[in-house]
């Protein structure tokens, strides 16, 4: 208690002081005179003397403090200034003051929060919810309220931090919090949002009904959110998934990267695609793998760890291997990152060796790693041994036996012995470099290859009879107990296929019986008995002699072992009819021993978590829930949106457009945006700035949800003030659809038909490449292994590859990305489309306006671009077409809003300008600057042939 209050003290004193630094600053004096008011509250303390005060004792205390709590609650700072003065003098004196603590922090920290300065009112908060007194939880509950309704996100964002903190103070506040998180759950700042889940997290994980309004909005915004509340977010929505989705890993499920029809298709069409396929991703849960990919280039380790573990418990299986190579990358960085990323790297290549094979060099042991990062490693390229890798890194553990690191080359010997359990084509191999290790220099080393080649001589023991014969000629120079023990163990067991040599072990070993370890004294025993059910007539006295000596050892366990050992091996009137049956138990069959990865089992948890990396459940740690059988409604997740309806000039453009939509499948000049406006290279025409913003982002939550036709209802329906029309730049147009085609028959293909289609997306790969997106279908009646990339043709031709297929069943499909340089140029791309057991030739070839990708500027850069690509670069087209005079208007419509078109060549970024302009008689002028002469040619060409089929 002393303690308590003697802490309260201080803490009291601090306040005070501030509070009278402040008083002063604000050159607050006492009135020479007090009020009628100020004399009545200080009458008692004047009239009172020492006698009384000694008399009353503590009454008096308690109505005191009545007093100074009603001058700390005063209106007037002078009486104010007066009861922390009389406090500090009662503090002074030893007082107990505890009580007028919640007063005193009222008024210091009641004018900060007020304050007009958002910085001062975040400190006050998040000092205020430091100070673990009990006694002034009301008063921070009142705050945290306040400051979740401020005008600026950063106080918002303090006081979800400060939720966490009286939570831990005062658990029976949960309610009342939980509905602070819930309107803090709402903020559209992303500087707010890390730290509301955190809050979230930390309060209520299990209230998932709180998330479900929220999804869509965390999901679009946690590209801006900062580094730490990516993580938070993250790992938050990963157990949410798991309880609202199904799941992905089902067998034959046909999957598409980009799967944006699944917003727009018609009832039928849904229905057509339930009946053929047995499992449909939900766009929800498509959303949120969609948005979480661009962060694997985080430059934050803790980011891309988080990504890389939701994919792994949520995306498709062939999806996973997209964060290979961003964990690959994480190897580059300190040694404490290493640690955690080849722990996670150990757990996922035991299930998926494909994904990291490709980049088993990485894994390669430095002499500059730490002995926990070669172990590590180690483990890794012993779960990504086959077949066809083993030569190799078997040639690499010969390296790392000769390790100065005793540790690391004892594991390295282990490791070894793994590989000749799993791949039994090298067991024989491995067994006799083990038995070389025996003559090695180093105990350490042949003490581990003994234990090895033990484990290993259980699963053949008739075939390596010549291998314990050597080790046992090798026992008296081997030193290490273990290793003692395991010669002495292997000569037991198989004492009948060596019934020359374990006598004369078990003589030597009576000799040295008092001066071993205990592991080895037990293993002497159980030899002993061993040797006198099965050679009794050479080894009886031998056996009587070290039971005599294990009698009376000092070591209980040997005592025990020895007195069960005599009872059972020496029938005699007391051992019962125990001792029938010694043969059986001593000289039983032993199933071999199973070498198993140490990182086995920790898949039960969540991959980057602390309890993954410690292997034990750690306090505070969420499970990931199962796959739901049947997911949960989804409509859940709808927000309602009240959008406003477009305006005239947006629906005449809308239409105008619709005259050359045909040439959209090829070419992306035109392409239409989920908000129905049209974008043209880099031009659009929509509504206000800010109108356009709130609408794209209220929108993309709804279209994730909504089909077409719903939306179309709700348009008839609802009705919002016009406003006028204004031009805006579009920095990452959405490019409207796109047209597939065959790249391989399925006769061709022997049942492996492949189609491809250009997404129109930036490609992840190298920004100079096309993005291409392929679906693999199989059409045979087996299943097909190792689907790759294989030569190319022209051979300096830039390919990103796929990787590779390890297995596709029949009737199934599969999605995978390419990208392609094809250097400006509309030459085919030759490579061949390889299986395990053949190889097709494939070409694709990009229509030129795959070659292209929109660029923003403004009408003043434009022209001003356009003035330096002129004469030689300079190319035109006058266009005489028969248009009703309903297709001219629209047309000249196009024309008025969007006469200029930019974009920029994907593999060098040279500029295309194009201009259009009506003119007189139905004809029109299409104009296109650029360096790129033959390209501007094939432009014209294509344009002219689309306008004409409209």
């Amino acid at each position: 208690m002393d303690g308590g209050f003697s802490s309260l003290r201080l803490e009291a004193v601090g306040a005070v002081r501030t509070a009278l630094v402040s008083a002063e600053n604000l050159q607050l004096t006492l009135k020479t005179e007090l009020s009628q008011e100020e004399q009545a509250l200080t009458h008692t303390s004047a009239n009172s003397g020492p006698e009384e005060t000694h008399r009353t004792g503590g009454i008096f205390s308690v109505l005191r403090n009545e007093d100074l709590k009603e001058m700390l609650e005063s209106s007037k700072e002078s009486l104010k200034l007066e009861a922390m003065k009389r406090i500090v003098g009662l503090i002074a004196k030893g007082k107990n003051a505890s009580e007028l603590f919640p007063a005193v922090v009222k008024n210091v920290a009641s004018k900060n929060i007020e304050d007009p300065n958002q910085l001062i009112r975040a400190s006050a908060l998040r000092v205020l919810s430091s100070i673990r007194v009990p006694i002034i939880v009301p008063i921070m509950m009142l705050a945290i309220k306040e400051a979740a309704t401020d005008l600026s996100p950063y106080v918002r964002k303090t006081s979800a931090h400060a939720i966490q903190k009286l939570y831990s103070l005062d658990p029976e506040q949960k309610e009342q919090l939980i509905e602070v998180i819930e309107k803090l759950l709402k903020d559209k700042s992303t500087l707010v949002a890390g730290s509301v889940v955190m809050a979230f997290e930390e309060v209520c994980p299990d209230r998932i009904d709180l998330i479900h309004k929220n999804y869509r909005k965390l999901c679009n915004l946690l590209v801006d959110v900062e580094e730490w509340g990516q993580v938070v977010i993250i790992s938050m929505l990963t157990r949410y998934a798991r309880t609202q989705f199904t799941s992905p890993w089902k067998e034959g499920a046909t999957f598409d990267e980009n799967n944006e029809k699944a917003f727009y298709d018609s009832e039928e069409e849904k229905k057509d695609q339930v009946e053929a396929k047995p499992y449909v991703m939900d766009p929800d849960h498509r959303l949120l793998l969609r948005n979480t990919k661009p962060l694997l280039q985080s430059r934050n380790t803790a980011v891309v760890m988080s990504v890389a573990q939701l994919y792994w418990h949520l995306a498709p299986k062939h999806e996973v291997s997209v964060v290979t190579k961003s964990l690959v990358r994480l190897l580059r960085s300190h040694r404490e990152v290493q640690y955690i990323v080849l722990q996670n790297i150990a757990t996922m290549s035991i299930q998926r060796k494909g994904m990291f094979e490709p980049y088993m060099k990485s894994f390669y042991v430095r002499s500059t790693d730490a002995t926990h990062i070669k172990t590590l490693k180690l483990e890794i390229l012993t779960n990504l041994a086959n077949e066809a890798n083993i030569s190799t890194i078997l040639r690499e553990f010969q390296t790392y036996v000769k390790s100065q690191d005793k540790a690391f080359a004892a594991a390295t010997i282990q490791a070894i012995g793994r590989c000749a359990t799993n791949i039994s084509e090298v067991t024989d191999t491995c067994l006799n470099g083990l038995v070389l290790l025996l003559s090695n220099r180093d105990e350490t080393v042949v003490a581990e290859s003994v234990v090895v080649i033990k484990k290993l001589l259980q699963m053949q023991p008739t075939q390596h009879c010549e291998i314990i014969k050597h080790m046992a000629k090798l026992f008296d120079n081997i030193t290490v107990s273990m290793a003692r023990a395991s010669i002495l163990w292997l000569i037991g067991e198989y004492c009948e296929r060596v019934p020359k040599i374990a006598p004369d072990v078990l003589r030597k070993m009576a000799k040295s019986f008092t001066a071993e370890e205990d592991i080895v004294k037990l293993q002497t025993v159980n030899l002993a008995a061993k040797l006198y059910l099965t050679n009794s007539k050479q080894t009886k006295l031998l056996t009587q002699y070290i039971l005599n000596l294990g009698k009376y050892d000092q070591n209980y366990d040997i005592r025990d072992r020895t007195r069960f050992i005599r009872q059972l091996i020496v029938p005699n009137e007391k051992s019962g009819a125990l001792s029938k049956y010694a043969r059986r138990i001593l000289l039983a069959p032993k199933p071999a021993p199973v070498l198993e990865s140490a990182f086995k089992d920790r898949d039960r948890f969540q991959l980057g978590t602390l309890s993954h990396s410690l292997n034990i459940k750690a306090t505070g740690y969420l499970e990931l829930s199962d796959w739901p059988a049947v997911a949960p409604d989804q409509s859940v997740r709808n927000v309602e949106v009240i959008e406003p309806v477009g305006s005239l000039p947006s629906l005449l453009l809308t239409y105008s457009v619709a005259v050359v939509h045909t040439y959209s499948d090829e070419f992306p000049f035109v392409c239409k945006s989920s908000d129905q406006t049209w974008t043209v290279f880099g031009f659009s025409e929509s509504g206000s700035e800010d109108e356009s913003d709130e609408k794209s982002s209220e929108e993309s939550d709804k279209s994730s949800s909504e089909s077409e036709s719903e939306q179309k209802k709700k348009k008839k329906t609802k009705k919002a003030p016009q406003k006028k029309a204004k031009p805006t730049t579009v920095n990452i147009p959405t490019f409207g659809p796109v047209k597939s085609h065959e790249l391989l028959h399925h006769m061709t293909g022997k049942g492996l038909s492949a189609r491809y289609h250009f997404p129109r997306q930036p490609c992840l790969y190298q920004p100079n490449m096309v993005a291409v997106q392929v679906t693999l279908t199989n059409g045979s009646d087996h299943s097909l292994e190792e689907i790759h990339i294989g030569d190319r043709s022209p051979a300096s031709l830039n390919l990103h590859c796929f990787n590779t297929i390890e297995r596709l069943e029949p009737e199934a499909s599969v999605t995978v990305s390419m990208g392609i340089d094809f250097s400006d140029s509309t030459q085919a791309a030759n490579f061949q489309l390889c299986t395990k057991d053949d190889q097709f030739s494939v070409s694709i070839q990009p229509a030129v306006g795959e070659l292209l990708m929109p660029s923003s500027m403004t009408e003043q850069d434009f022209c001003k671009e356009q003035g330096k690509l002129l004469g030689m670069n300079e190319t035109s087209l006058s266009l005489l077409q028969r248009w009703s005079h309903w297709q001219f208007m629209a047309f000249t419509h196009v024309l008025l809003f969007a006469s200029r078109f930019a974009g920029r060549t994907v593999s060098s970024g040279a500029l295309v300008l194009v201009t259009a302009e009506s003119r007189e008689s139905s004809t029109a002028l299409l104009t296109i600057n650029t360096d790129k002469s033959i390209m501007a040619s094939m432009l014209l060409r294509d344009l002219k042939q689309a306008l004409a089929q409209a």
